[in-house]
């Protein structure tokens, strides 16, 4: 955490106000406050986020947003939009909001023209995707391409991924869209069994082209289409999302169809950029623009509006009032939309990646709990899973609410109650349920009293549990982009708060190391040694299993 003294007692104060009695009965805050709805809610457009279902009141607000002043959160907002270094282990800027920018909104990276070079490689992937669409460019066997398989791993799947489904579930797009990720064979396989290479268009999506998941994926399936359509084939049936002409020249792609990013968009970040072409092929140009500009309003909404009515600053404010003043380990993310059902997992990697860290840029030890563990599941299927954990757990675990009011599609009675479900579950974590409501509750149902005694306490909800509810009219291409840099700068403001660096991952780097170690020792008679005693025993088992001992 931000760790100067005038920061120090502003963490002070805000532990303060928690330790108060009753700070936990956010019942109690309704029952005292009517207006409590309108004042723990900020909109943008028809945007509502509703926070008043949390213990922050109006002291604990107020000391959030002092917290967020003193530690200069102003000044890094400025610097993030300006292109400066905040990216220091990497000596970088973090300027994904270029890739949604217009041309002439001069945003810089350092001293690159980042808003110029954004829309440079848009406009040629804009071409691209028509030549695709009206049949100008085609497979080798002149028929047009009808799916387009994106191979990549991580922020090159997850983003593209989450929002291809968004986009086209409930109304189809302009080609049926295929993810290929885990190295795992079995994916391979099935793409290679359920799909016509005459007719699928490749995208392989790696920065470096060297990815070992995404390269070992992008020679399978590039065997596929040789052997199914000749050697000559490659040029036609593949693209490429990197940065690596010459390893993308040796993989047989030409370069007119490779499309670049630069080091300023983490790849977490990235699906705004051309890691995002699986999605304008998928849905449409026009959908992944709209895309696109919901993301650039909701940055013009997070760097200009005060901190009081900012939805990410203040959607971040309430995830560090939960994690490091109420102590909570996890955060779950419900949204009340089958389109969204991979927005958890793209989460996932948004926020654990960039704020699963414990040392701070200074180099020392963070001084307090960093990124919660976050999970989550489309609603109501979660109601059916673990929903019991959230509501009758040992420990409190604050949700996310999403959901749209109009639907994309015709069955009114069901979003109904589809919508009724997740105002009931945030109803209910917040209310509860007392023993003596069980009790009353079973002897009008003529329940005898010795089963009353003994079923009743596994009935009691104990409640004041919090959720914030995102709401909005309806989940268009627009404001699947607004909700995407909602959470983006969510992100940034809480690793600025926690005092780490949002935007690199060396987390991820030791096991892919390692892996190289290791892999040799997976082949049959080969010479054991190097590792802990555990992985050595494991590796003897692994190929005494496969008969290679």
């Amino acid at each position: 955490m931000a760790s100067d003294s005038i920061t120090r007692s502003a963490w002070r104060h805000l532990a303060g106000l928690a330790a108060r009695p009753g700070a936990h009965d956010i019942r109690a805050l309704f029952a005292a406050d009517p207006d409590r709805p309108r004042r723990f809610s900020a909109v943008l457009g028809d945007m509502t986020l509703d926070f008043s279902k949390t213990a922050i009141d109006g002291h604990s607000l107020v000391g959030l947003l002092d917290l967020a002043h003193e530690a200069g959160l102003d000044g890094f907002r400025q610097r993030l939009f300006a292109g400066a270094m905040v990216n220091p282990t990497e000596g970088r800027a973090a300027m994904h909001m270029a890739l949604r920018s217009h041309a002439g909104d001069g945003m810089m990276a350092l001293d690159e023209h980042a808003s110029a070079s954004a829309a440079g490689e848009r406009e040629r992937m804009a071409a691209f995707v028509a030549a695709v669409h009206d049949g100008r460019l085609c497979g080798a066997s002149g028929l047009t391409f009808d799916t387009v398989l994106n191979i990549g791993i991580g922020g090159s799947d997850l983003g593209p991924l989450m929002a291809t489904e968004a986009l086209t579930l409930a109304r189809g797009g302009r080609m049926r869209a295929r993810f290929l990720s885990n190295v795992d064979g079995t994916g391979a396989a099935a793409v290679m069994r359920e799909l016509d290479p005459a007719r699928t268009l490749v995208l392989v999506a790696s920065k470096t082209f060297t990815t070992d998941e995404t390269m070992t994926n992008a020679r399978a399936i590039r065997g596929w289409i040789a052997g199914a359509l000749g050697e000559a084939a490659v040029a036609m049936h593949f693209a490429a999302l990197s940065t690596n002409l010459p390893a993308v020249a040796g993989f047989g792609i030409a370069a007119e169809r490779v499309f670049g990013f630069r080091d300023w968009v983490g790849g977490r970040f990235s699906l705004w950029s051309p890691v995002g072409l699986s999605i304008a092929l998928a849905a449409g140009w026009e959908q992944f623009q709209a895309m696109l500009d919901g993301g650039r309003h909701m940055d013009a909404h997070f760097r200009e509006a005060d901190f009081a009515d900012n939805l990410p600053v203040l959607l971040a404010l309430v995830g560090i009032w939960h994690v490091n003043i109420m102590g909570y380990g996890q955060q779950c993310v419900l949204a009340y939309d089958d389109r969204l059902r991979r927005f958890p997992a793209f989460l996932q990697q948004l926020e654990m990646e960039s704020n699963g860290k414990s040392v701070g840029l200074d180099g020392a030890p963070v001084e307090g709990r960093t990124c919660p563990v976050i999970f989550g599941e489309p609603g109501t299927n979660a109601q059916h899973s673990f929903m019991q954990l959230v509501h009758q757990g040992t420990s409190p675990v604050p949700v996310d609410f999403i959901l749209a009011a109009v639907p994309d599609h015709d069955r009114a009675e069901a979003h109904r109650i589809l919508a009724a479900n997740a105002l009931a579950q945030a109803a209910a974590l917040l209310r509860g349920k007392a023993l003596d409501e069980v009790v009353a509750e079973m002897r009008a149902a003529r329940v005898a009293e010795a089963d009353i005694a003994r079923i009743a306490p596994h009935r009691v909800f104990v409640g004041n549990r919090p959720s914030t509810t995102i709401l909005f009219e309806r989940l268009d291409a627009f404001t699947l982009g607004r909700l995407i840099a909602l959470y983006e700068h969510k992100v940034a403001v809480q690793g600025f708060l926690w005092g780490v660096n949002s935007f690199d991952q060396w987390g991820v780097e030791l096991g892919k190391v390692l892996a190289k170690g290791i892999l040799p020792d997976l082949q049959p008679g080969a010479a054991v040694g190097g590792h802990d005693a555990s992985t050595v025993a494991l590796i003897g088992r692994f190929r005494a299993l496969r008969g290679d001992a």
